[in-house]
């Protein structure tokens, strides 16, 4: 299949609702579930974060999660079943993110707390991003 028609056949709908899934986890993710966690395991303070550039840091995570969904949606392909896509992204987030973060986060000396937590929303991200992409 040439580029043009991997571009033609892309699932628009479905890659935008896969990003939001994907940015709404990582609120939920990164808010009540893991927050406390991860601001300890990158000494982040309140005052740290508020003082971020938040349209910035928000606007850009929503437009790199489309790109990653319309990554995704390329690799699946159009044949692609919920089960299909729910399992290649697992296995992106696992295979090739969660993996890649591994050896960064070894060299960086970056705790197994701040591994996991990272390593853990990609996992959990992708999967739903696949999931979302073979349903539709």
């Amino acid at each position: 299949m040439d580029l043009t028609t991997t571009f033609g056949a892309i699932g628009w709908g479905s890659v935008t609702l896969a990003a939001i899934s994907s940015f709404l986890v990582g609120g939920i993710w990164y808010g009540p579930l893991f927050g406390k966690a991860w601001m300890q395991a990158f000494n982040f303070t309140e005052k740290d974060l508020k003082s971020r550039n938040i349209p910035k840091t928000f606007g850009l995570s929503l437009l790199l999660a489309f790109i990653a969904a319309i990554t995704l949606d390329m690799f699946i392909g159009t044949e692609a079943t919920f089960a299909f896509g729910a399992m290649a992204g697992f296995l992106a987030g696992f295979g090739w993110v969660a993996t890649m973060l591994g050896i960064l986060y070894l060299f960086e000396m970056q705790s197994l707390k701040a591994y996991l937590i990272n390593a853990g929303y990609c996992v959990v991200s992708l999967t739903l991003m696949g999931l979302i992409l073979g349903a539709w």
